[in-house]
């Protein structure tokens, strides 16, 4: 007789060596590619869900009556409905410490982009301009500057280490859970967001996107900000007002931006961010690195194989009062 293994669909390419790894303990069925077999085709059988991305709704899950698990390949889990996976006793998972060295990174060669003018470096040579371009391309240092972040997470953190021991930043952060010592402990000044504000040359966001945090960053906001100071978002897009801070860079108070995220992905072409030379927009490629790929991948297929096992994942968001994490008779 054979034995049975578990159905897990994934519907986006993921690394191959986490596939190799969920085949040994499951059956794996792809939603992309020429073996794609649509979600429906597999609702009454599959056991767990990796997704990269996409979305994962509520009628699919309730279509599931086997589903034990969803593993969000990176952080962020608001593309699934966790409600939806609570209510059914389904367990979702994310993969918070995988890619926060390339989102730390990433963020850190944003800055080090607007404060030494490489958008406008390059047209300027691009355009054949000679010395007579230099005067306006003269940058700032990050010895010595202040960074503010805002948020002190895990990749805010992993920020802050990198600013202070590799460049000799100073760093400030708010973070409204964190109490003051446990900011210091983590290795930065605790201060308020208006001081954060008021005070930082560089500002980097790193919350969610809440009811509470859409639109944290406005007209008031970019107001209190230094002249000339800079803004980095590779949080999440919404957080910032951006036609609040397209006024601001037109009224040439802010130095620049750089988000990696948008309120709307992929901005439309011919969007006015595109046109100036100090901002920076990147696709959402904060955590995609070889490495990050790589780790998020094996930690979001070791989530889906502990939930399989009748284990509960270290790394679960919800908390479901009755797990489906015992096997289910076939249907």
């Amino acid at each position: 007789m054979t034995e049975h293994k578990p159905l897990v669909w994934i519907p986006y390419p993921i690394h191959e060596l986490a596939i190799k790894k969920l085949s040994h303990e499951c059956e794996v069925v792809f939603g992309y590619g020429d073996a794609l077999v649509p979600f429906d085709a597999v609702a009454s059988r599959v056991e767990g869900i990796l997704i990269r991305t996409g979305k994962v709704t509520a009628k699919q899950i309730v279509s599931a009556p086997r589903l034990k698990i969803i593993a969000r390949h990176g952080v962020g889990v608001d593309s699934v409905d966790v409600d939806a996976a609570t209510a059914a006793g389904v367990v979702v998972t994310n993969t918070p410490n995988s890619n926060l060295v390339s989102v730390a990174e990433h963020t850190i060669a944003l800055l080090l982009a607007l404060r030494r003018k490489l958008i406008a470096s390059d047209r300027a040579n691009q355009r054949g301009l000679g010395a007579e371009s230099r005067p306006e391309l003269v940058g700032r240092e990050l010895q010595g500057s202040t960074l503010g972040l805002i948020g002190f997470g895990r990749i805010a953190t992993a920020l802050a280490r990198i600013a202070i021991d590799g460049f000799g930043m100073k760093v400030s952060a708010y973070d409204p859970i964190l109490s003051d010592e446990e900011i210091r402990q983590k290795g930065a000044t605790p201060v308020s967001l208006q001081e954060l504000l008021a005070t930082s040359d560089a500002i980097s966001l790193h919350v969610p996107l809440l009811p509470q945090t859409r639109h944290l960053i406005g007209a008031n906001e970019f107001a209190t900000m230094k002249q000339g100071a800079v803004i980095i978002n590779t949080a999440r897009g919404g957080i910032i007002d951006e036609e609040a801070l397209l006024r601001s860079l037109n009224d040439s108070h802010l130095g620049g931006a750089a988000l990696d995220v948008t309120e709307i992905e992929p901005l439309p072409a011919g969007h006015p961010f595109y046109s100036r030379t100090n901002v920076i927009i990147t696709p959402h490629i904060g955590g995609q690195t070889e490495e990050s790929l790589l780790r998020v991948a094996l930690d979001a297929a070791e989530c889906i194989c502990q939930a399989l096992r009748g284990e509960t994942p270290a790394t679960a968001v919800n908390a479901p009062t009755q797990l489906r994490l015992t096997a289910q008779p076939a249907a």
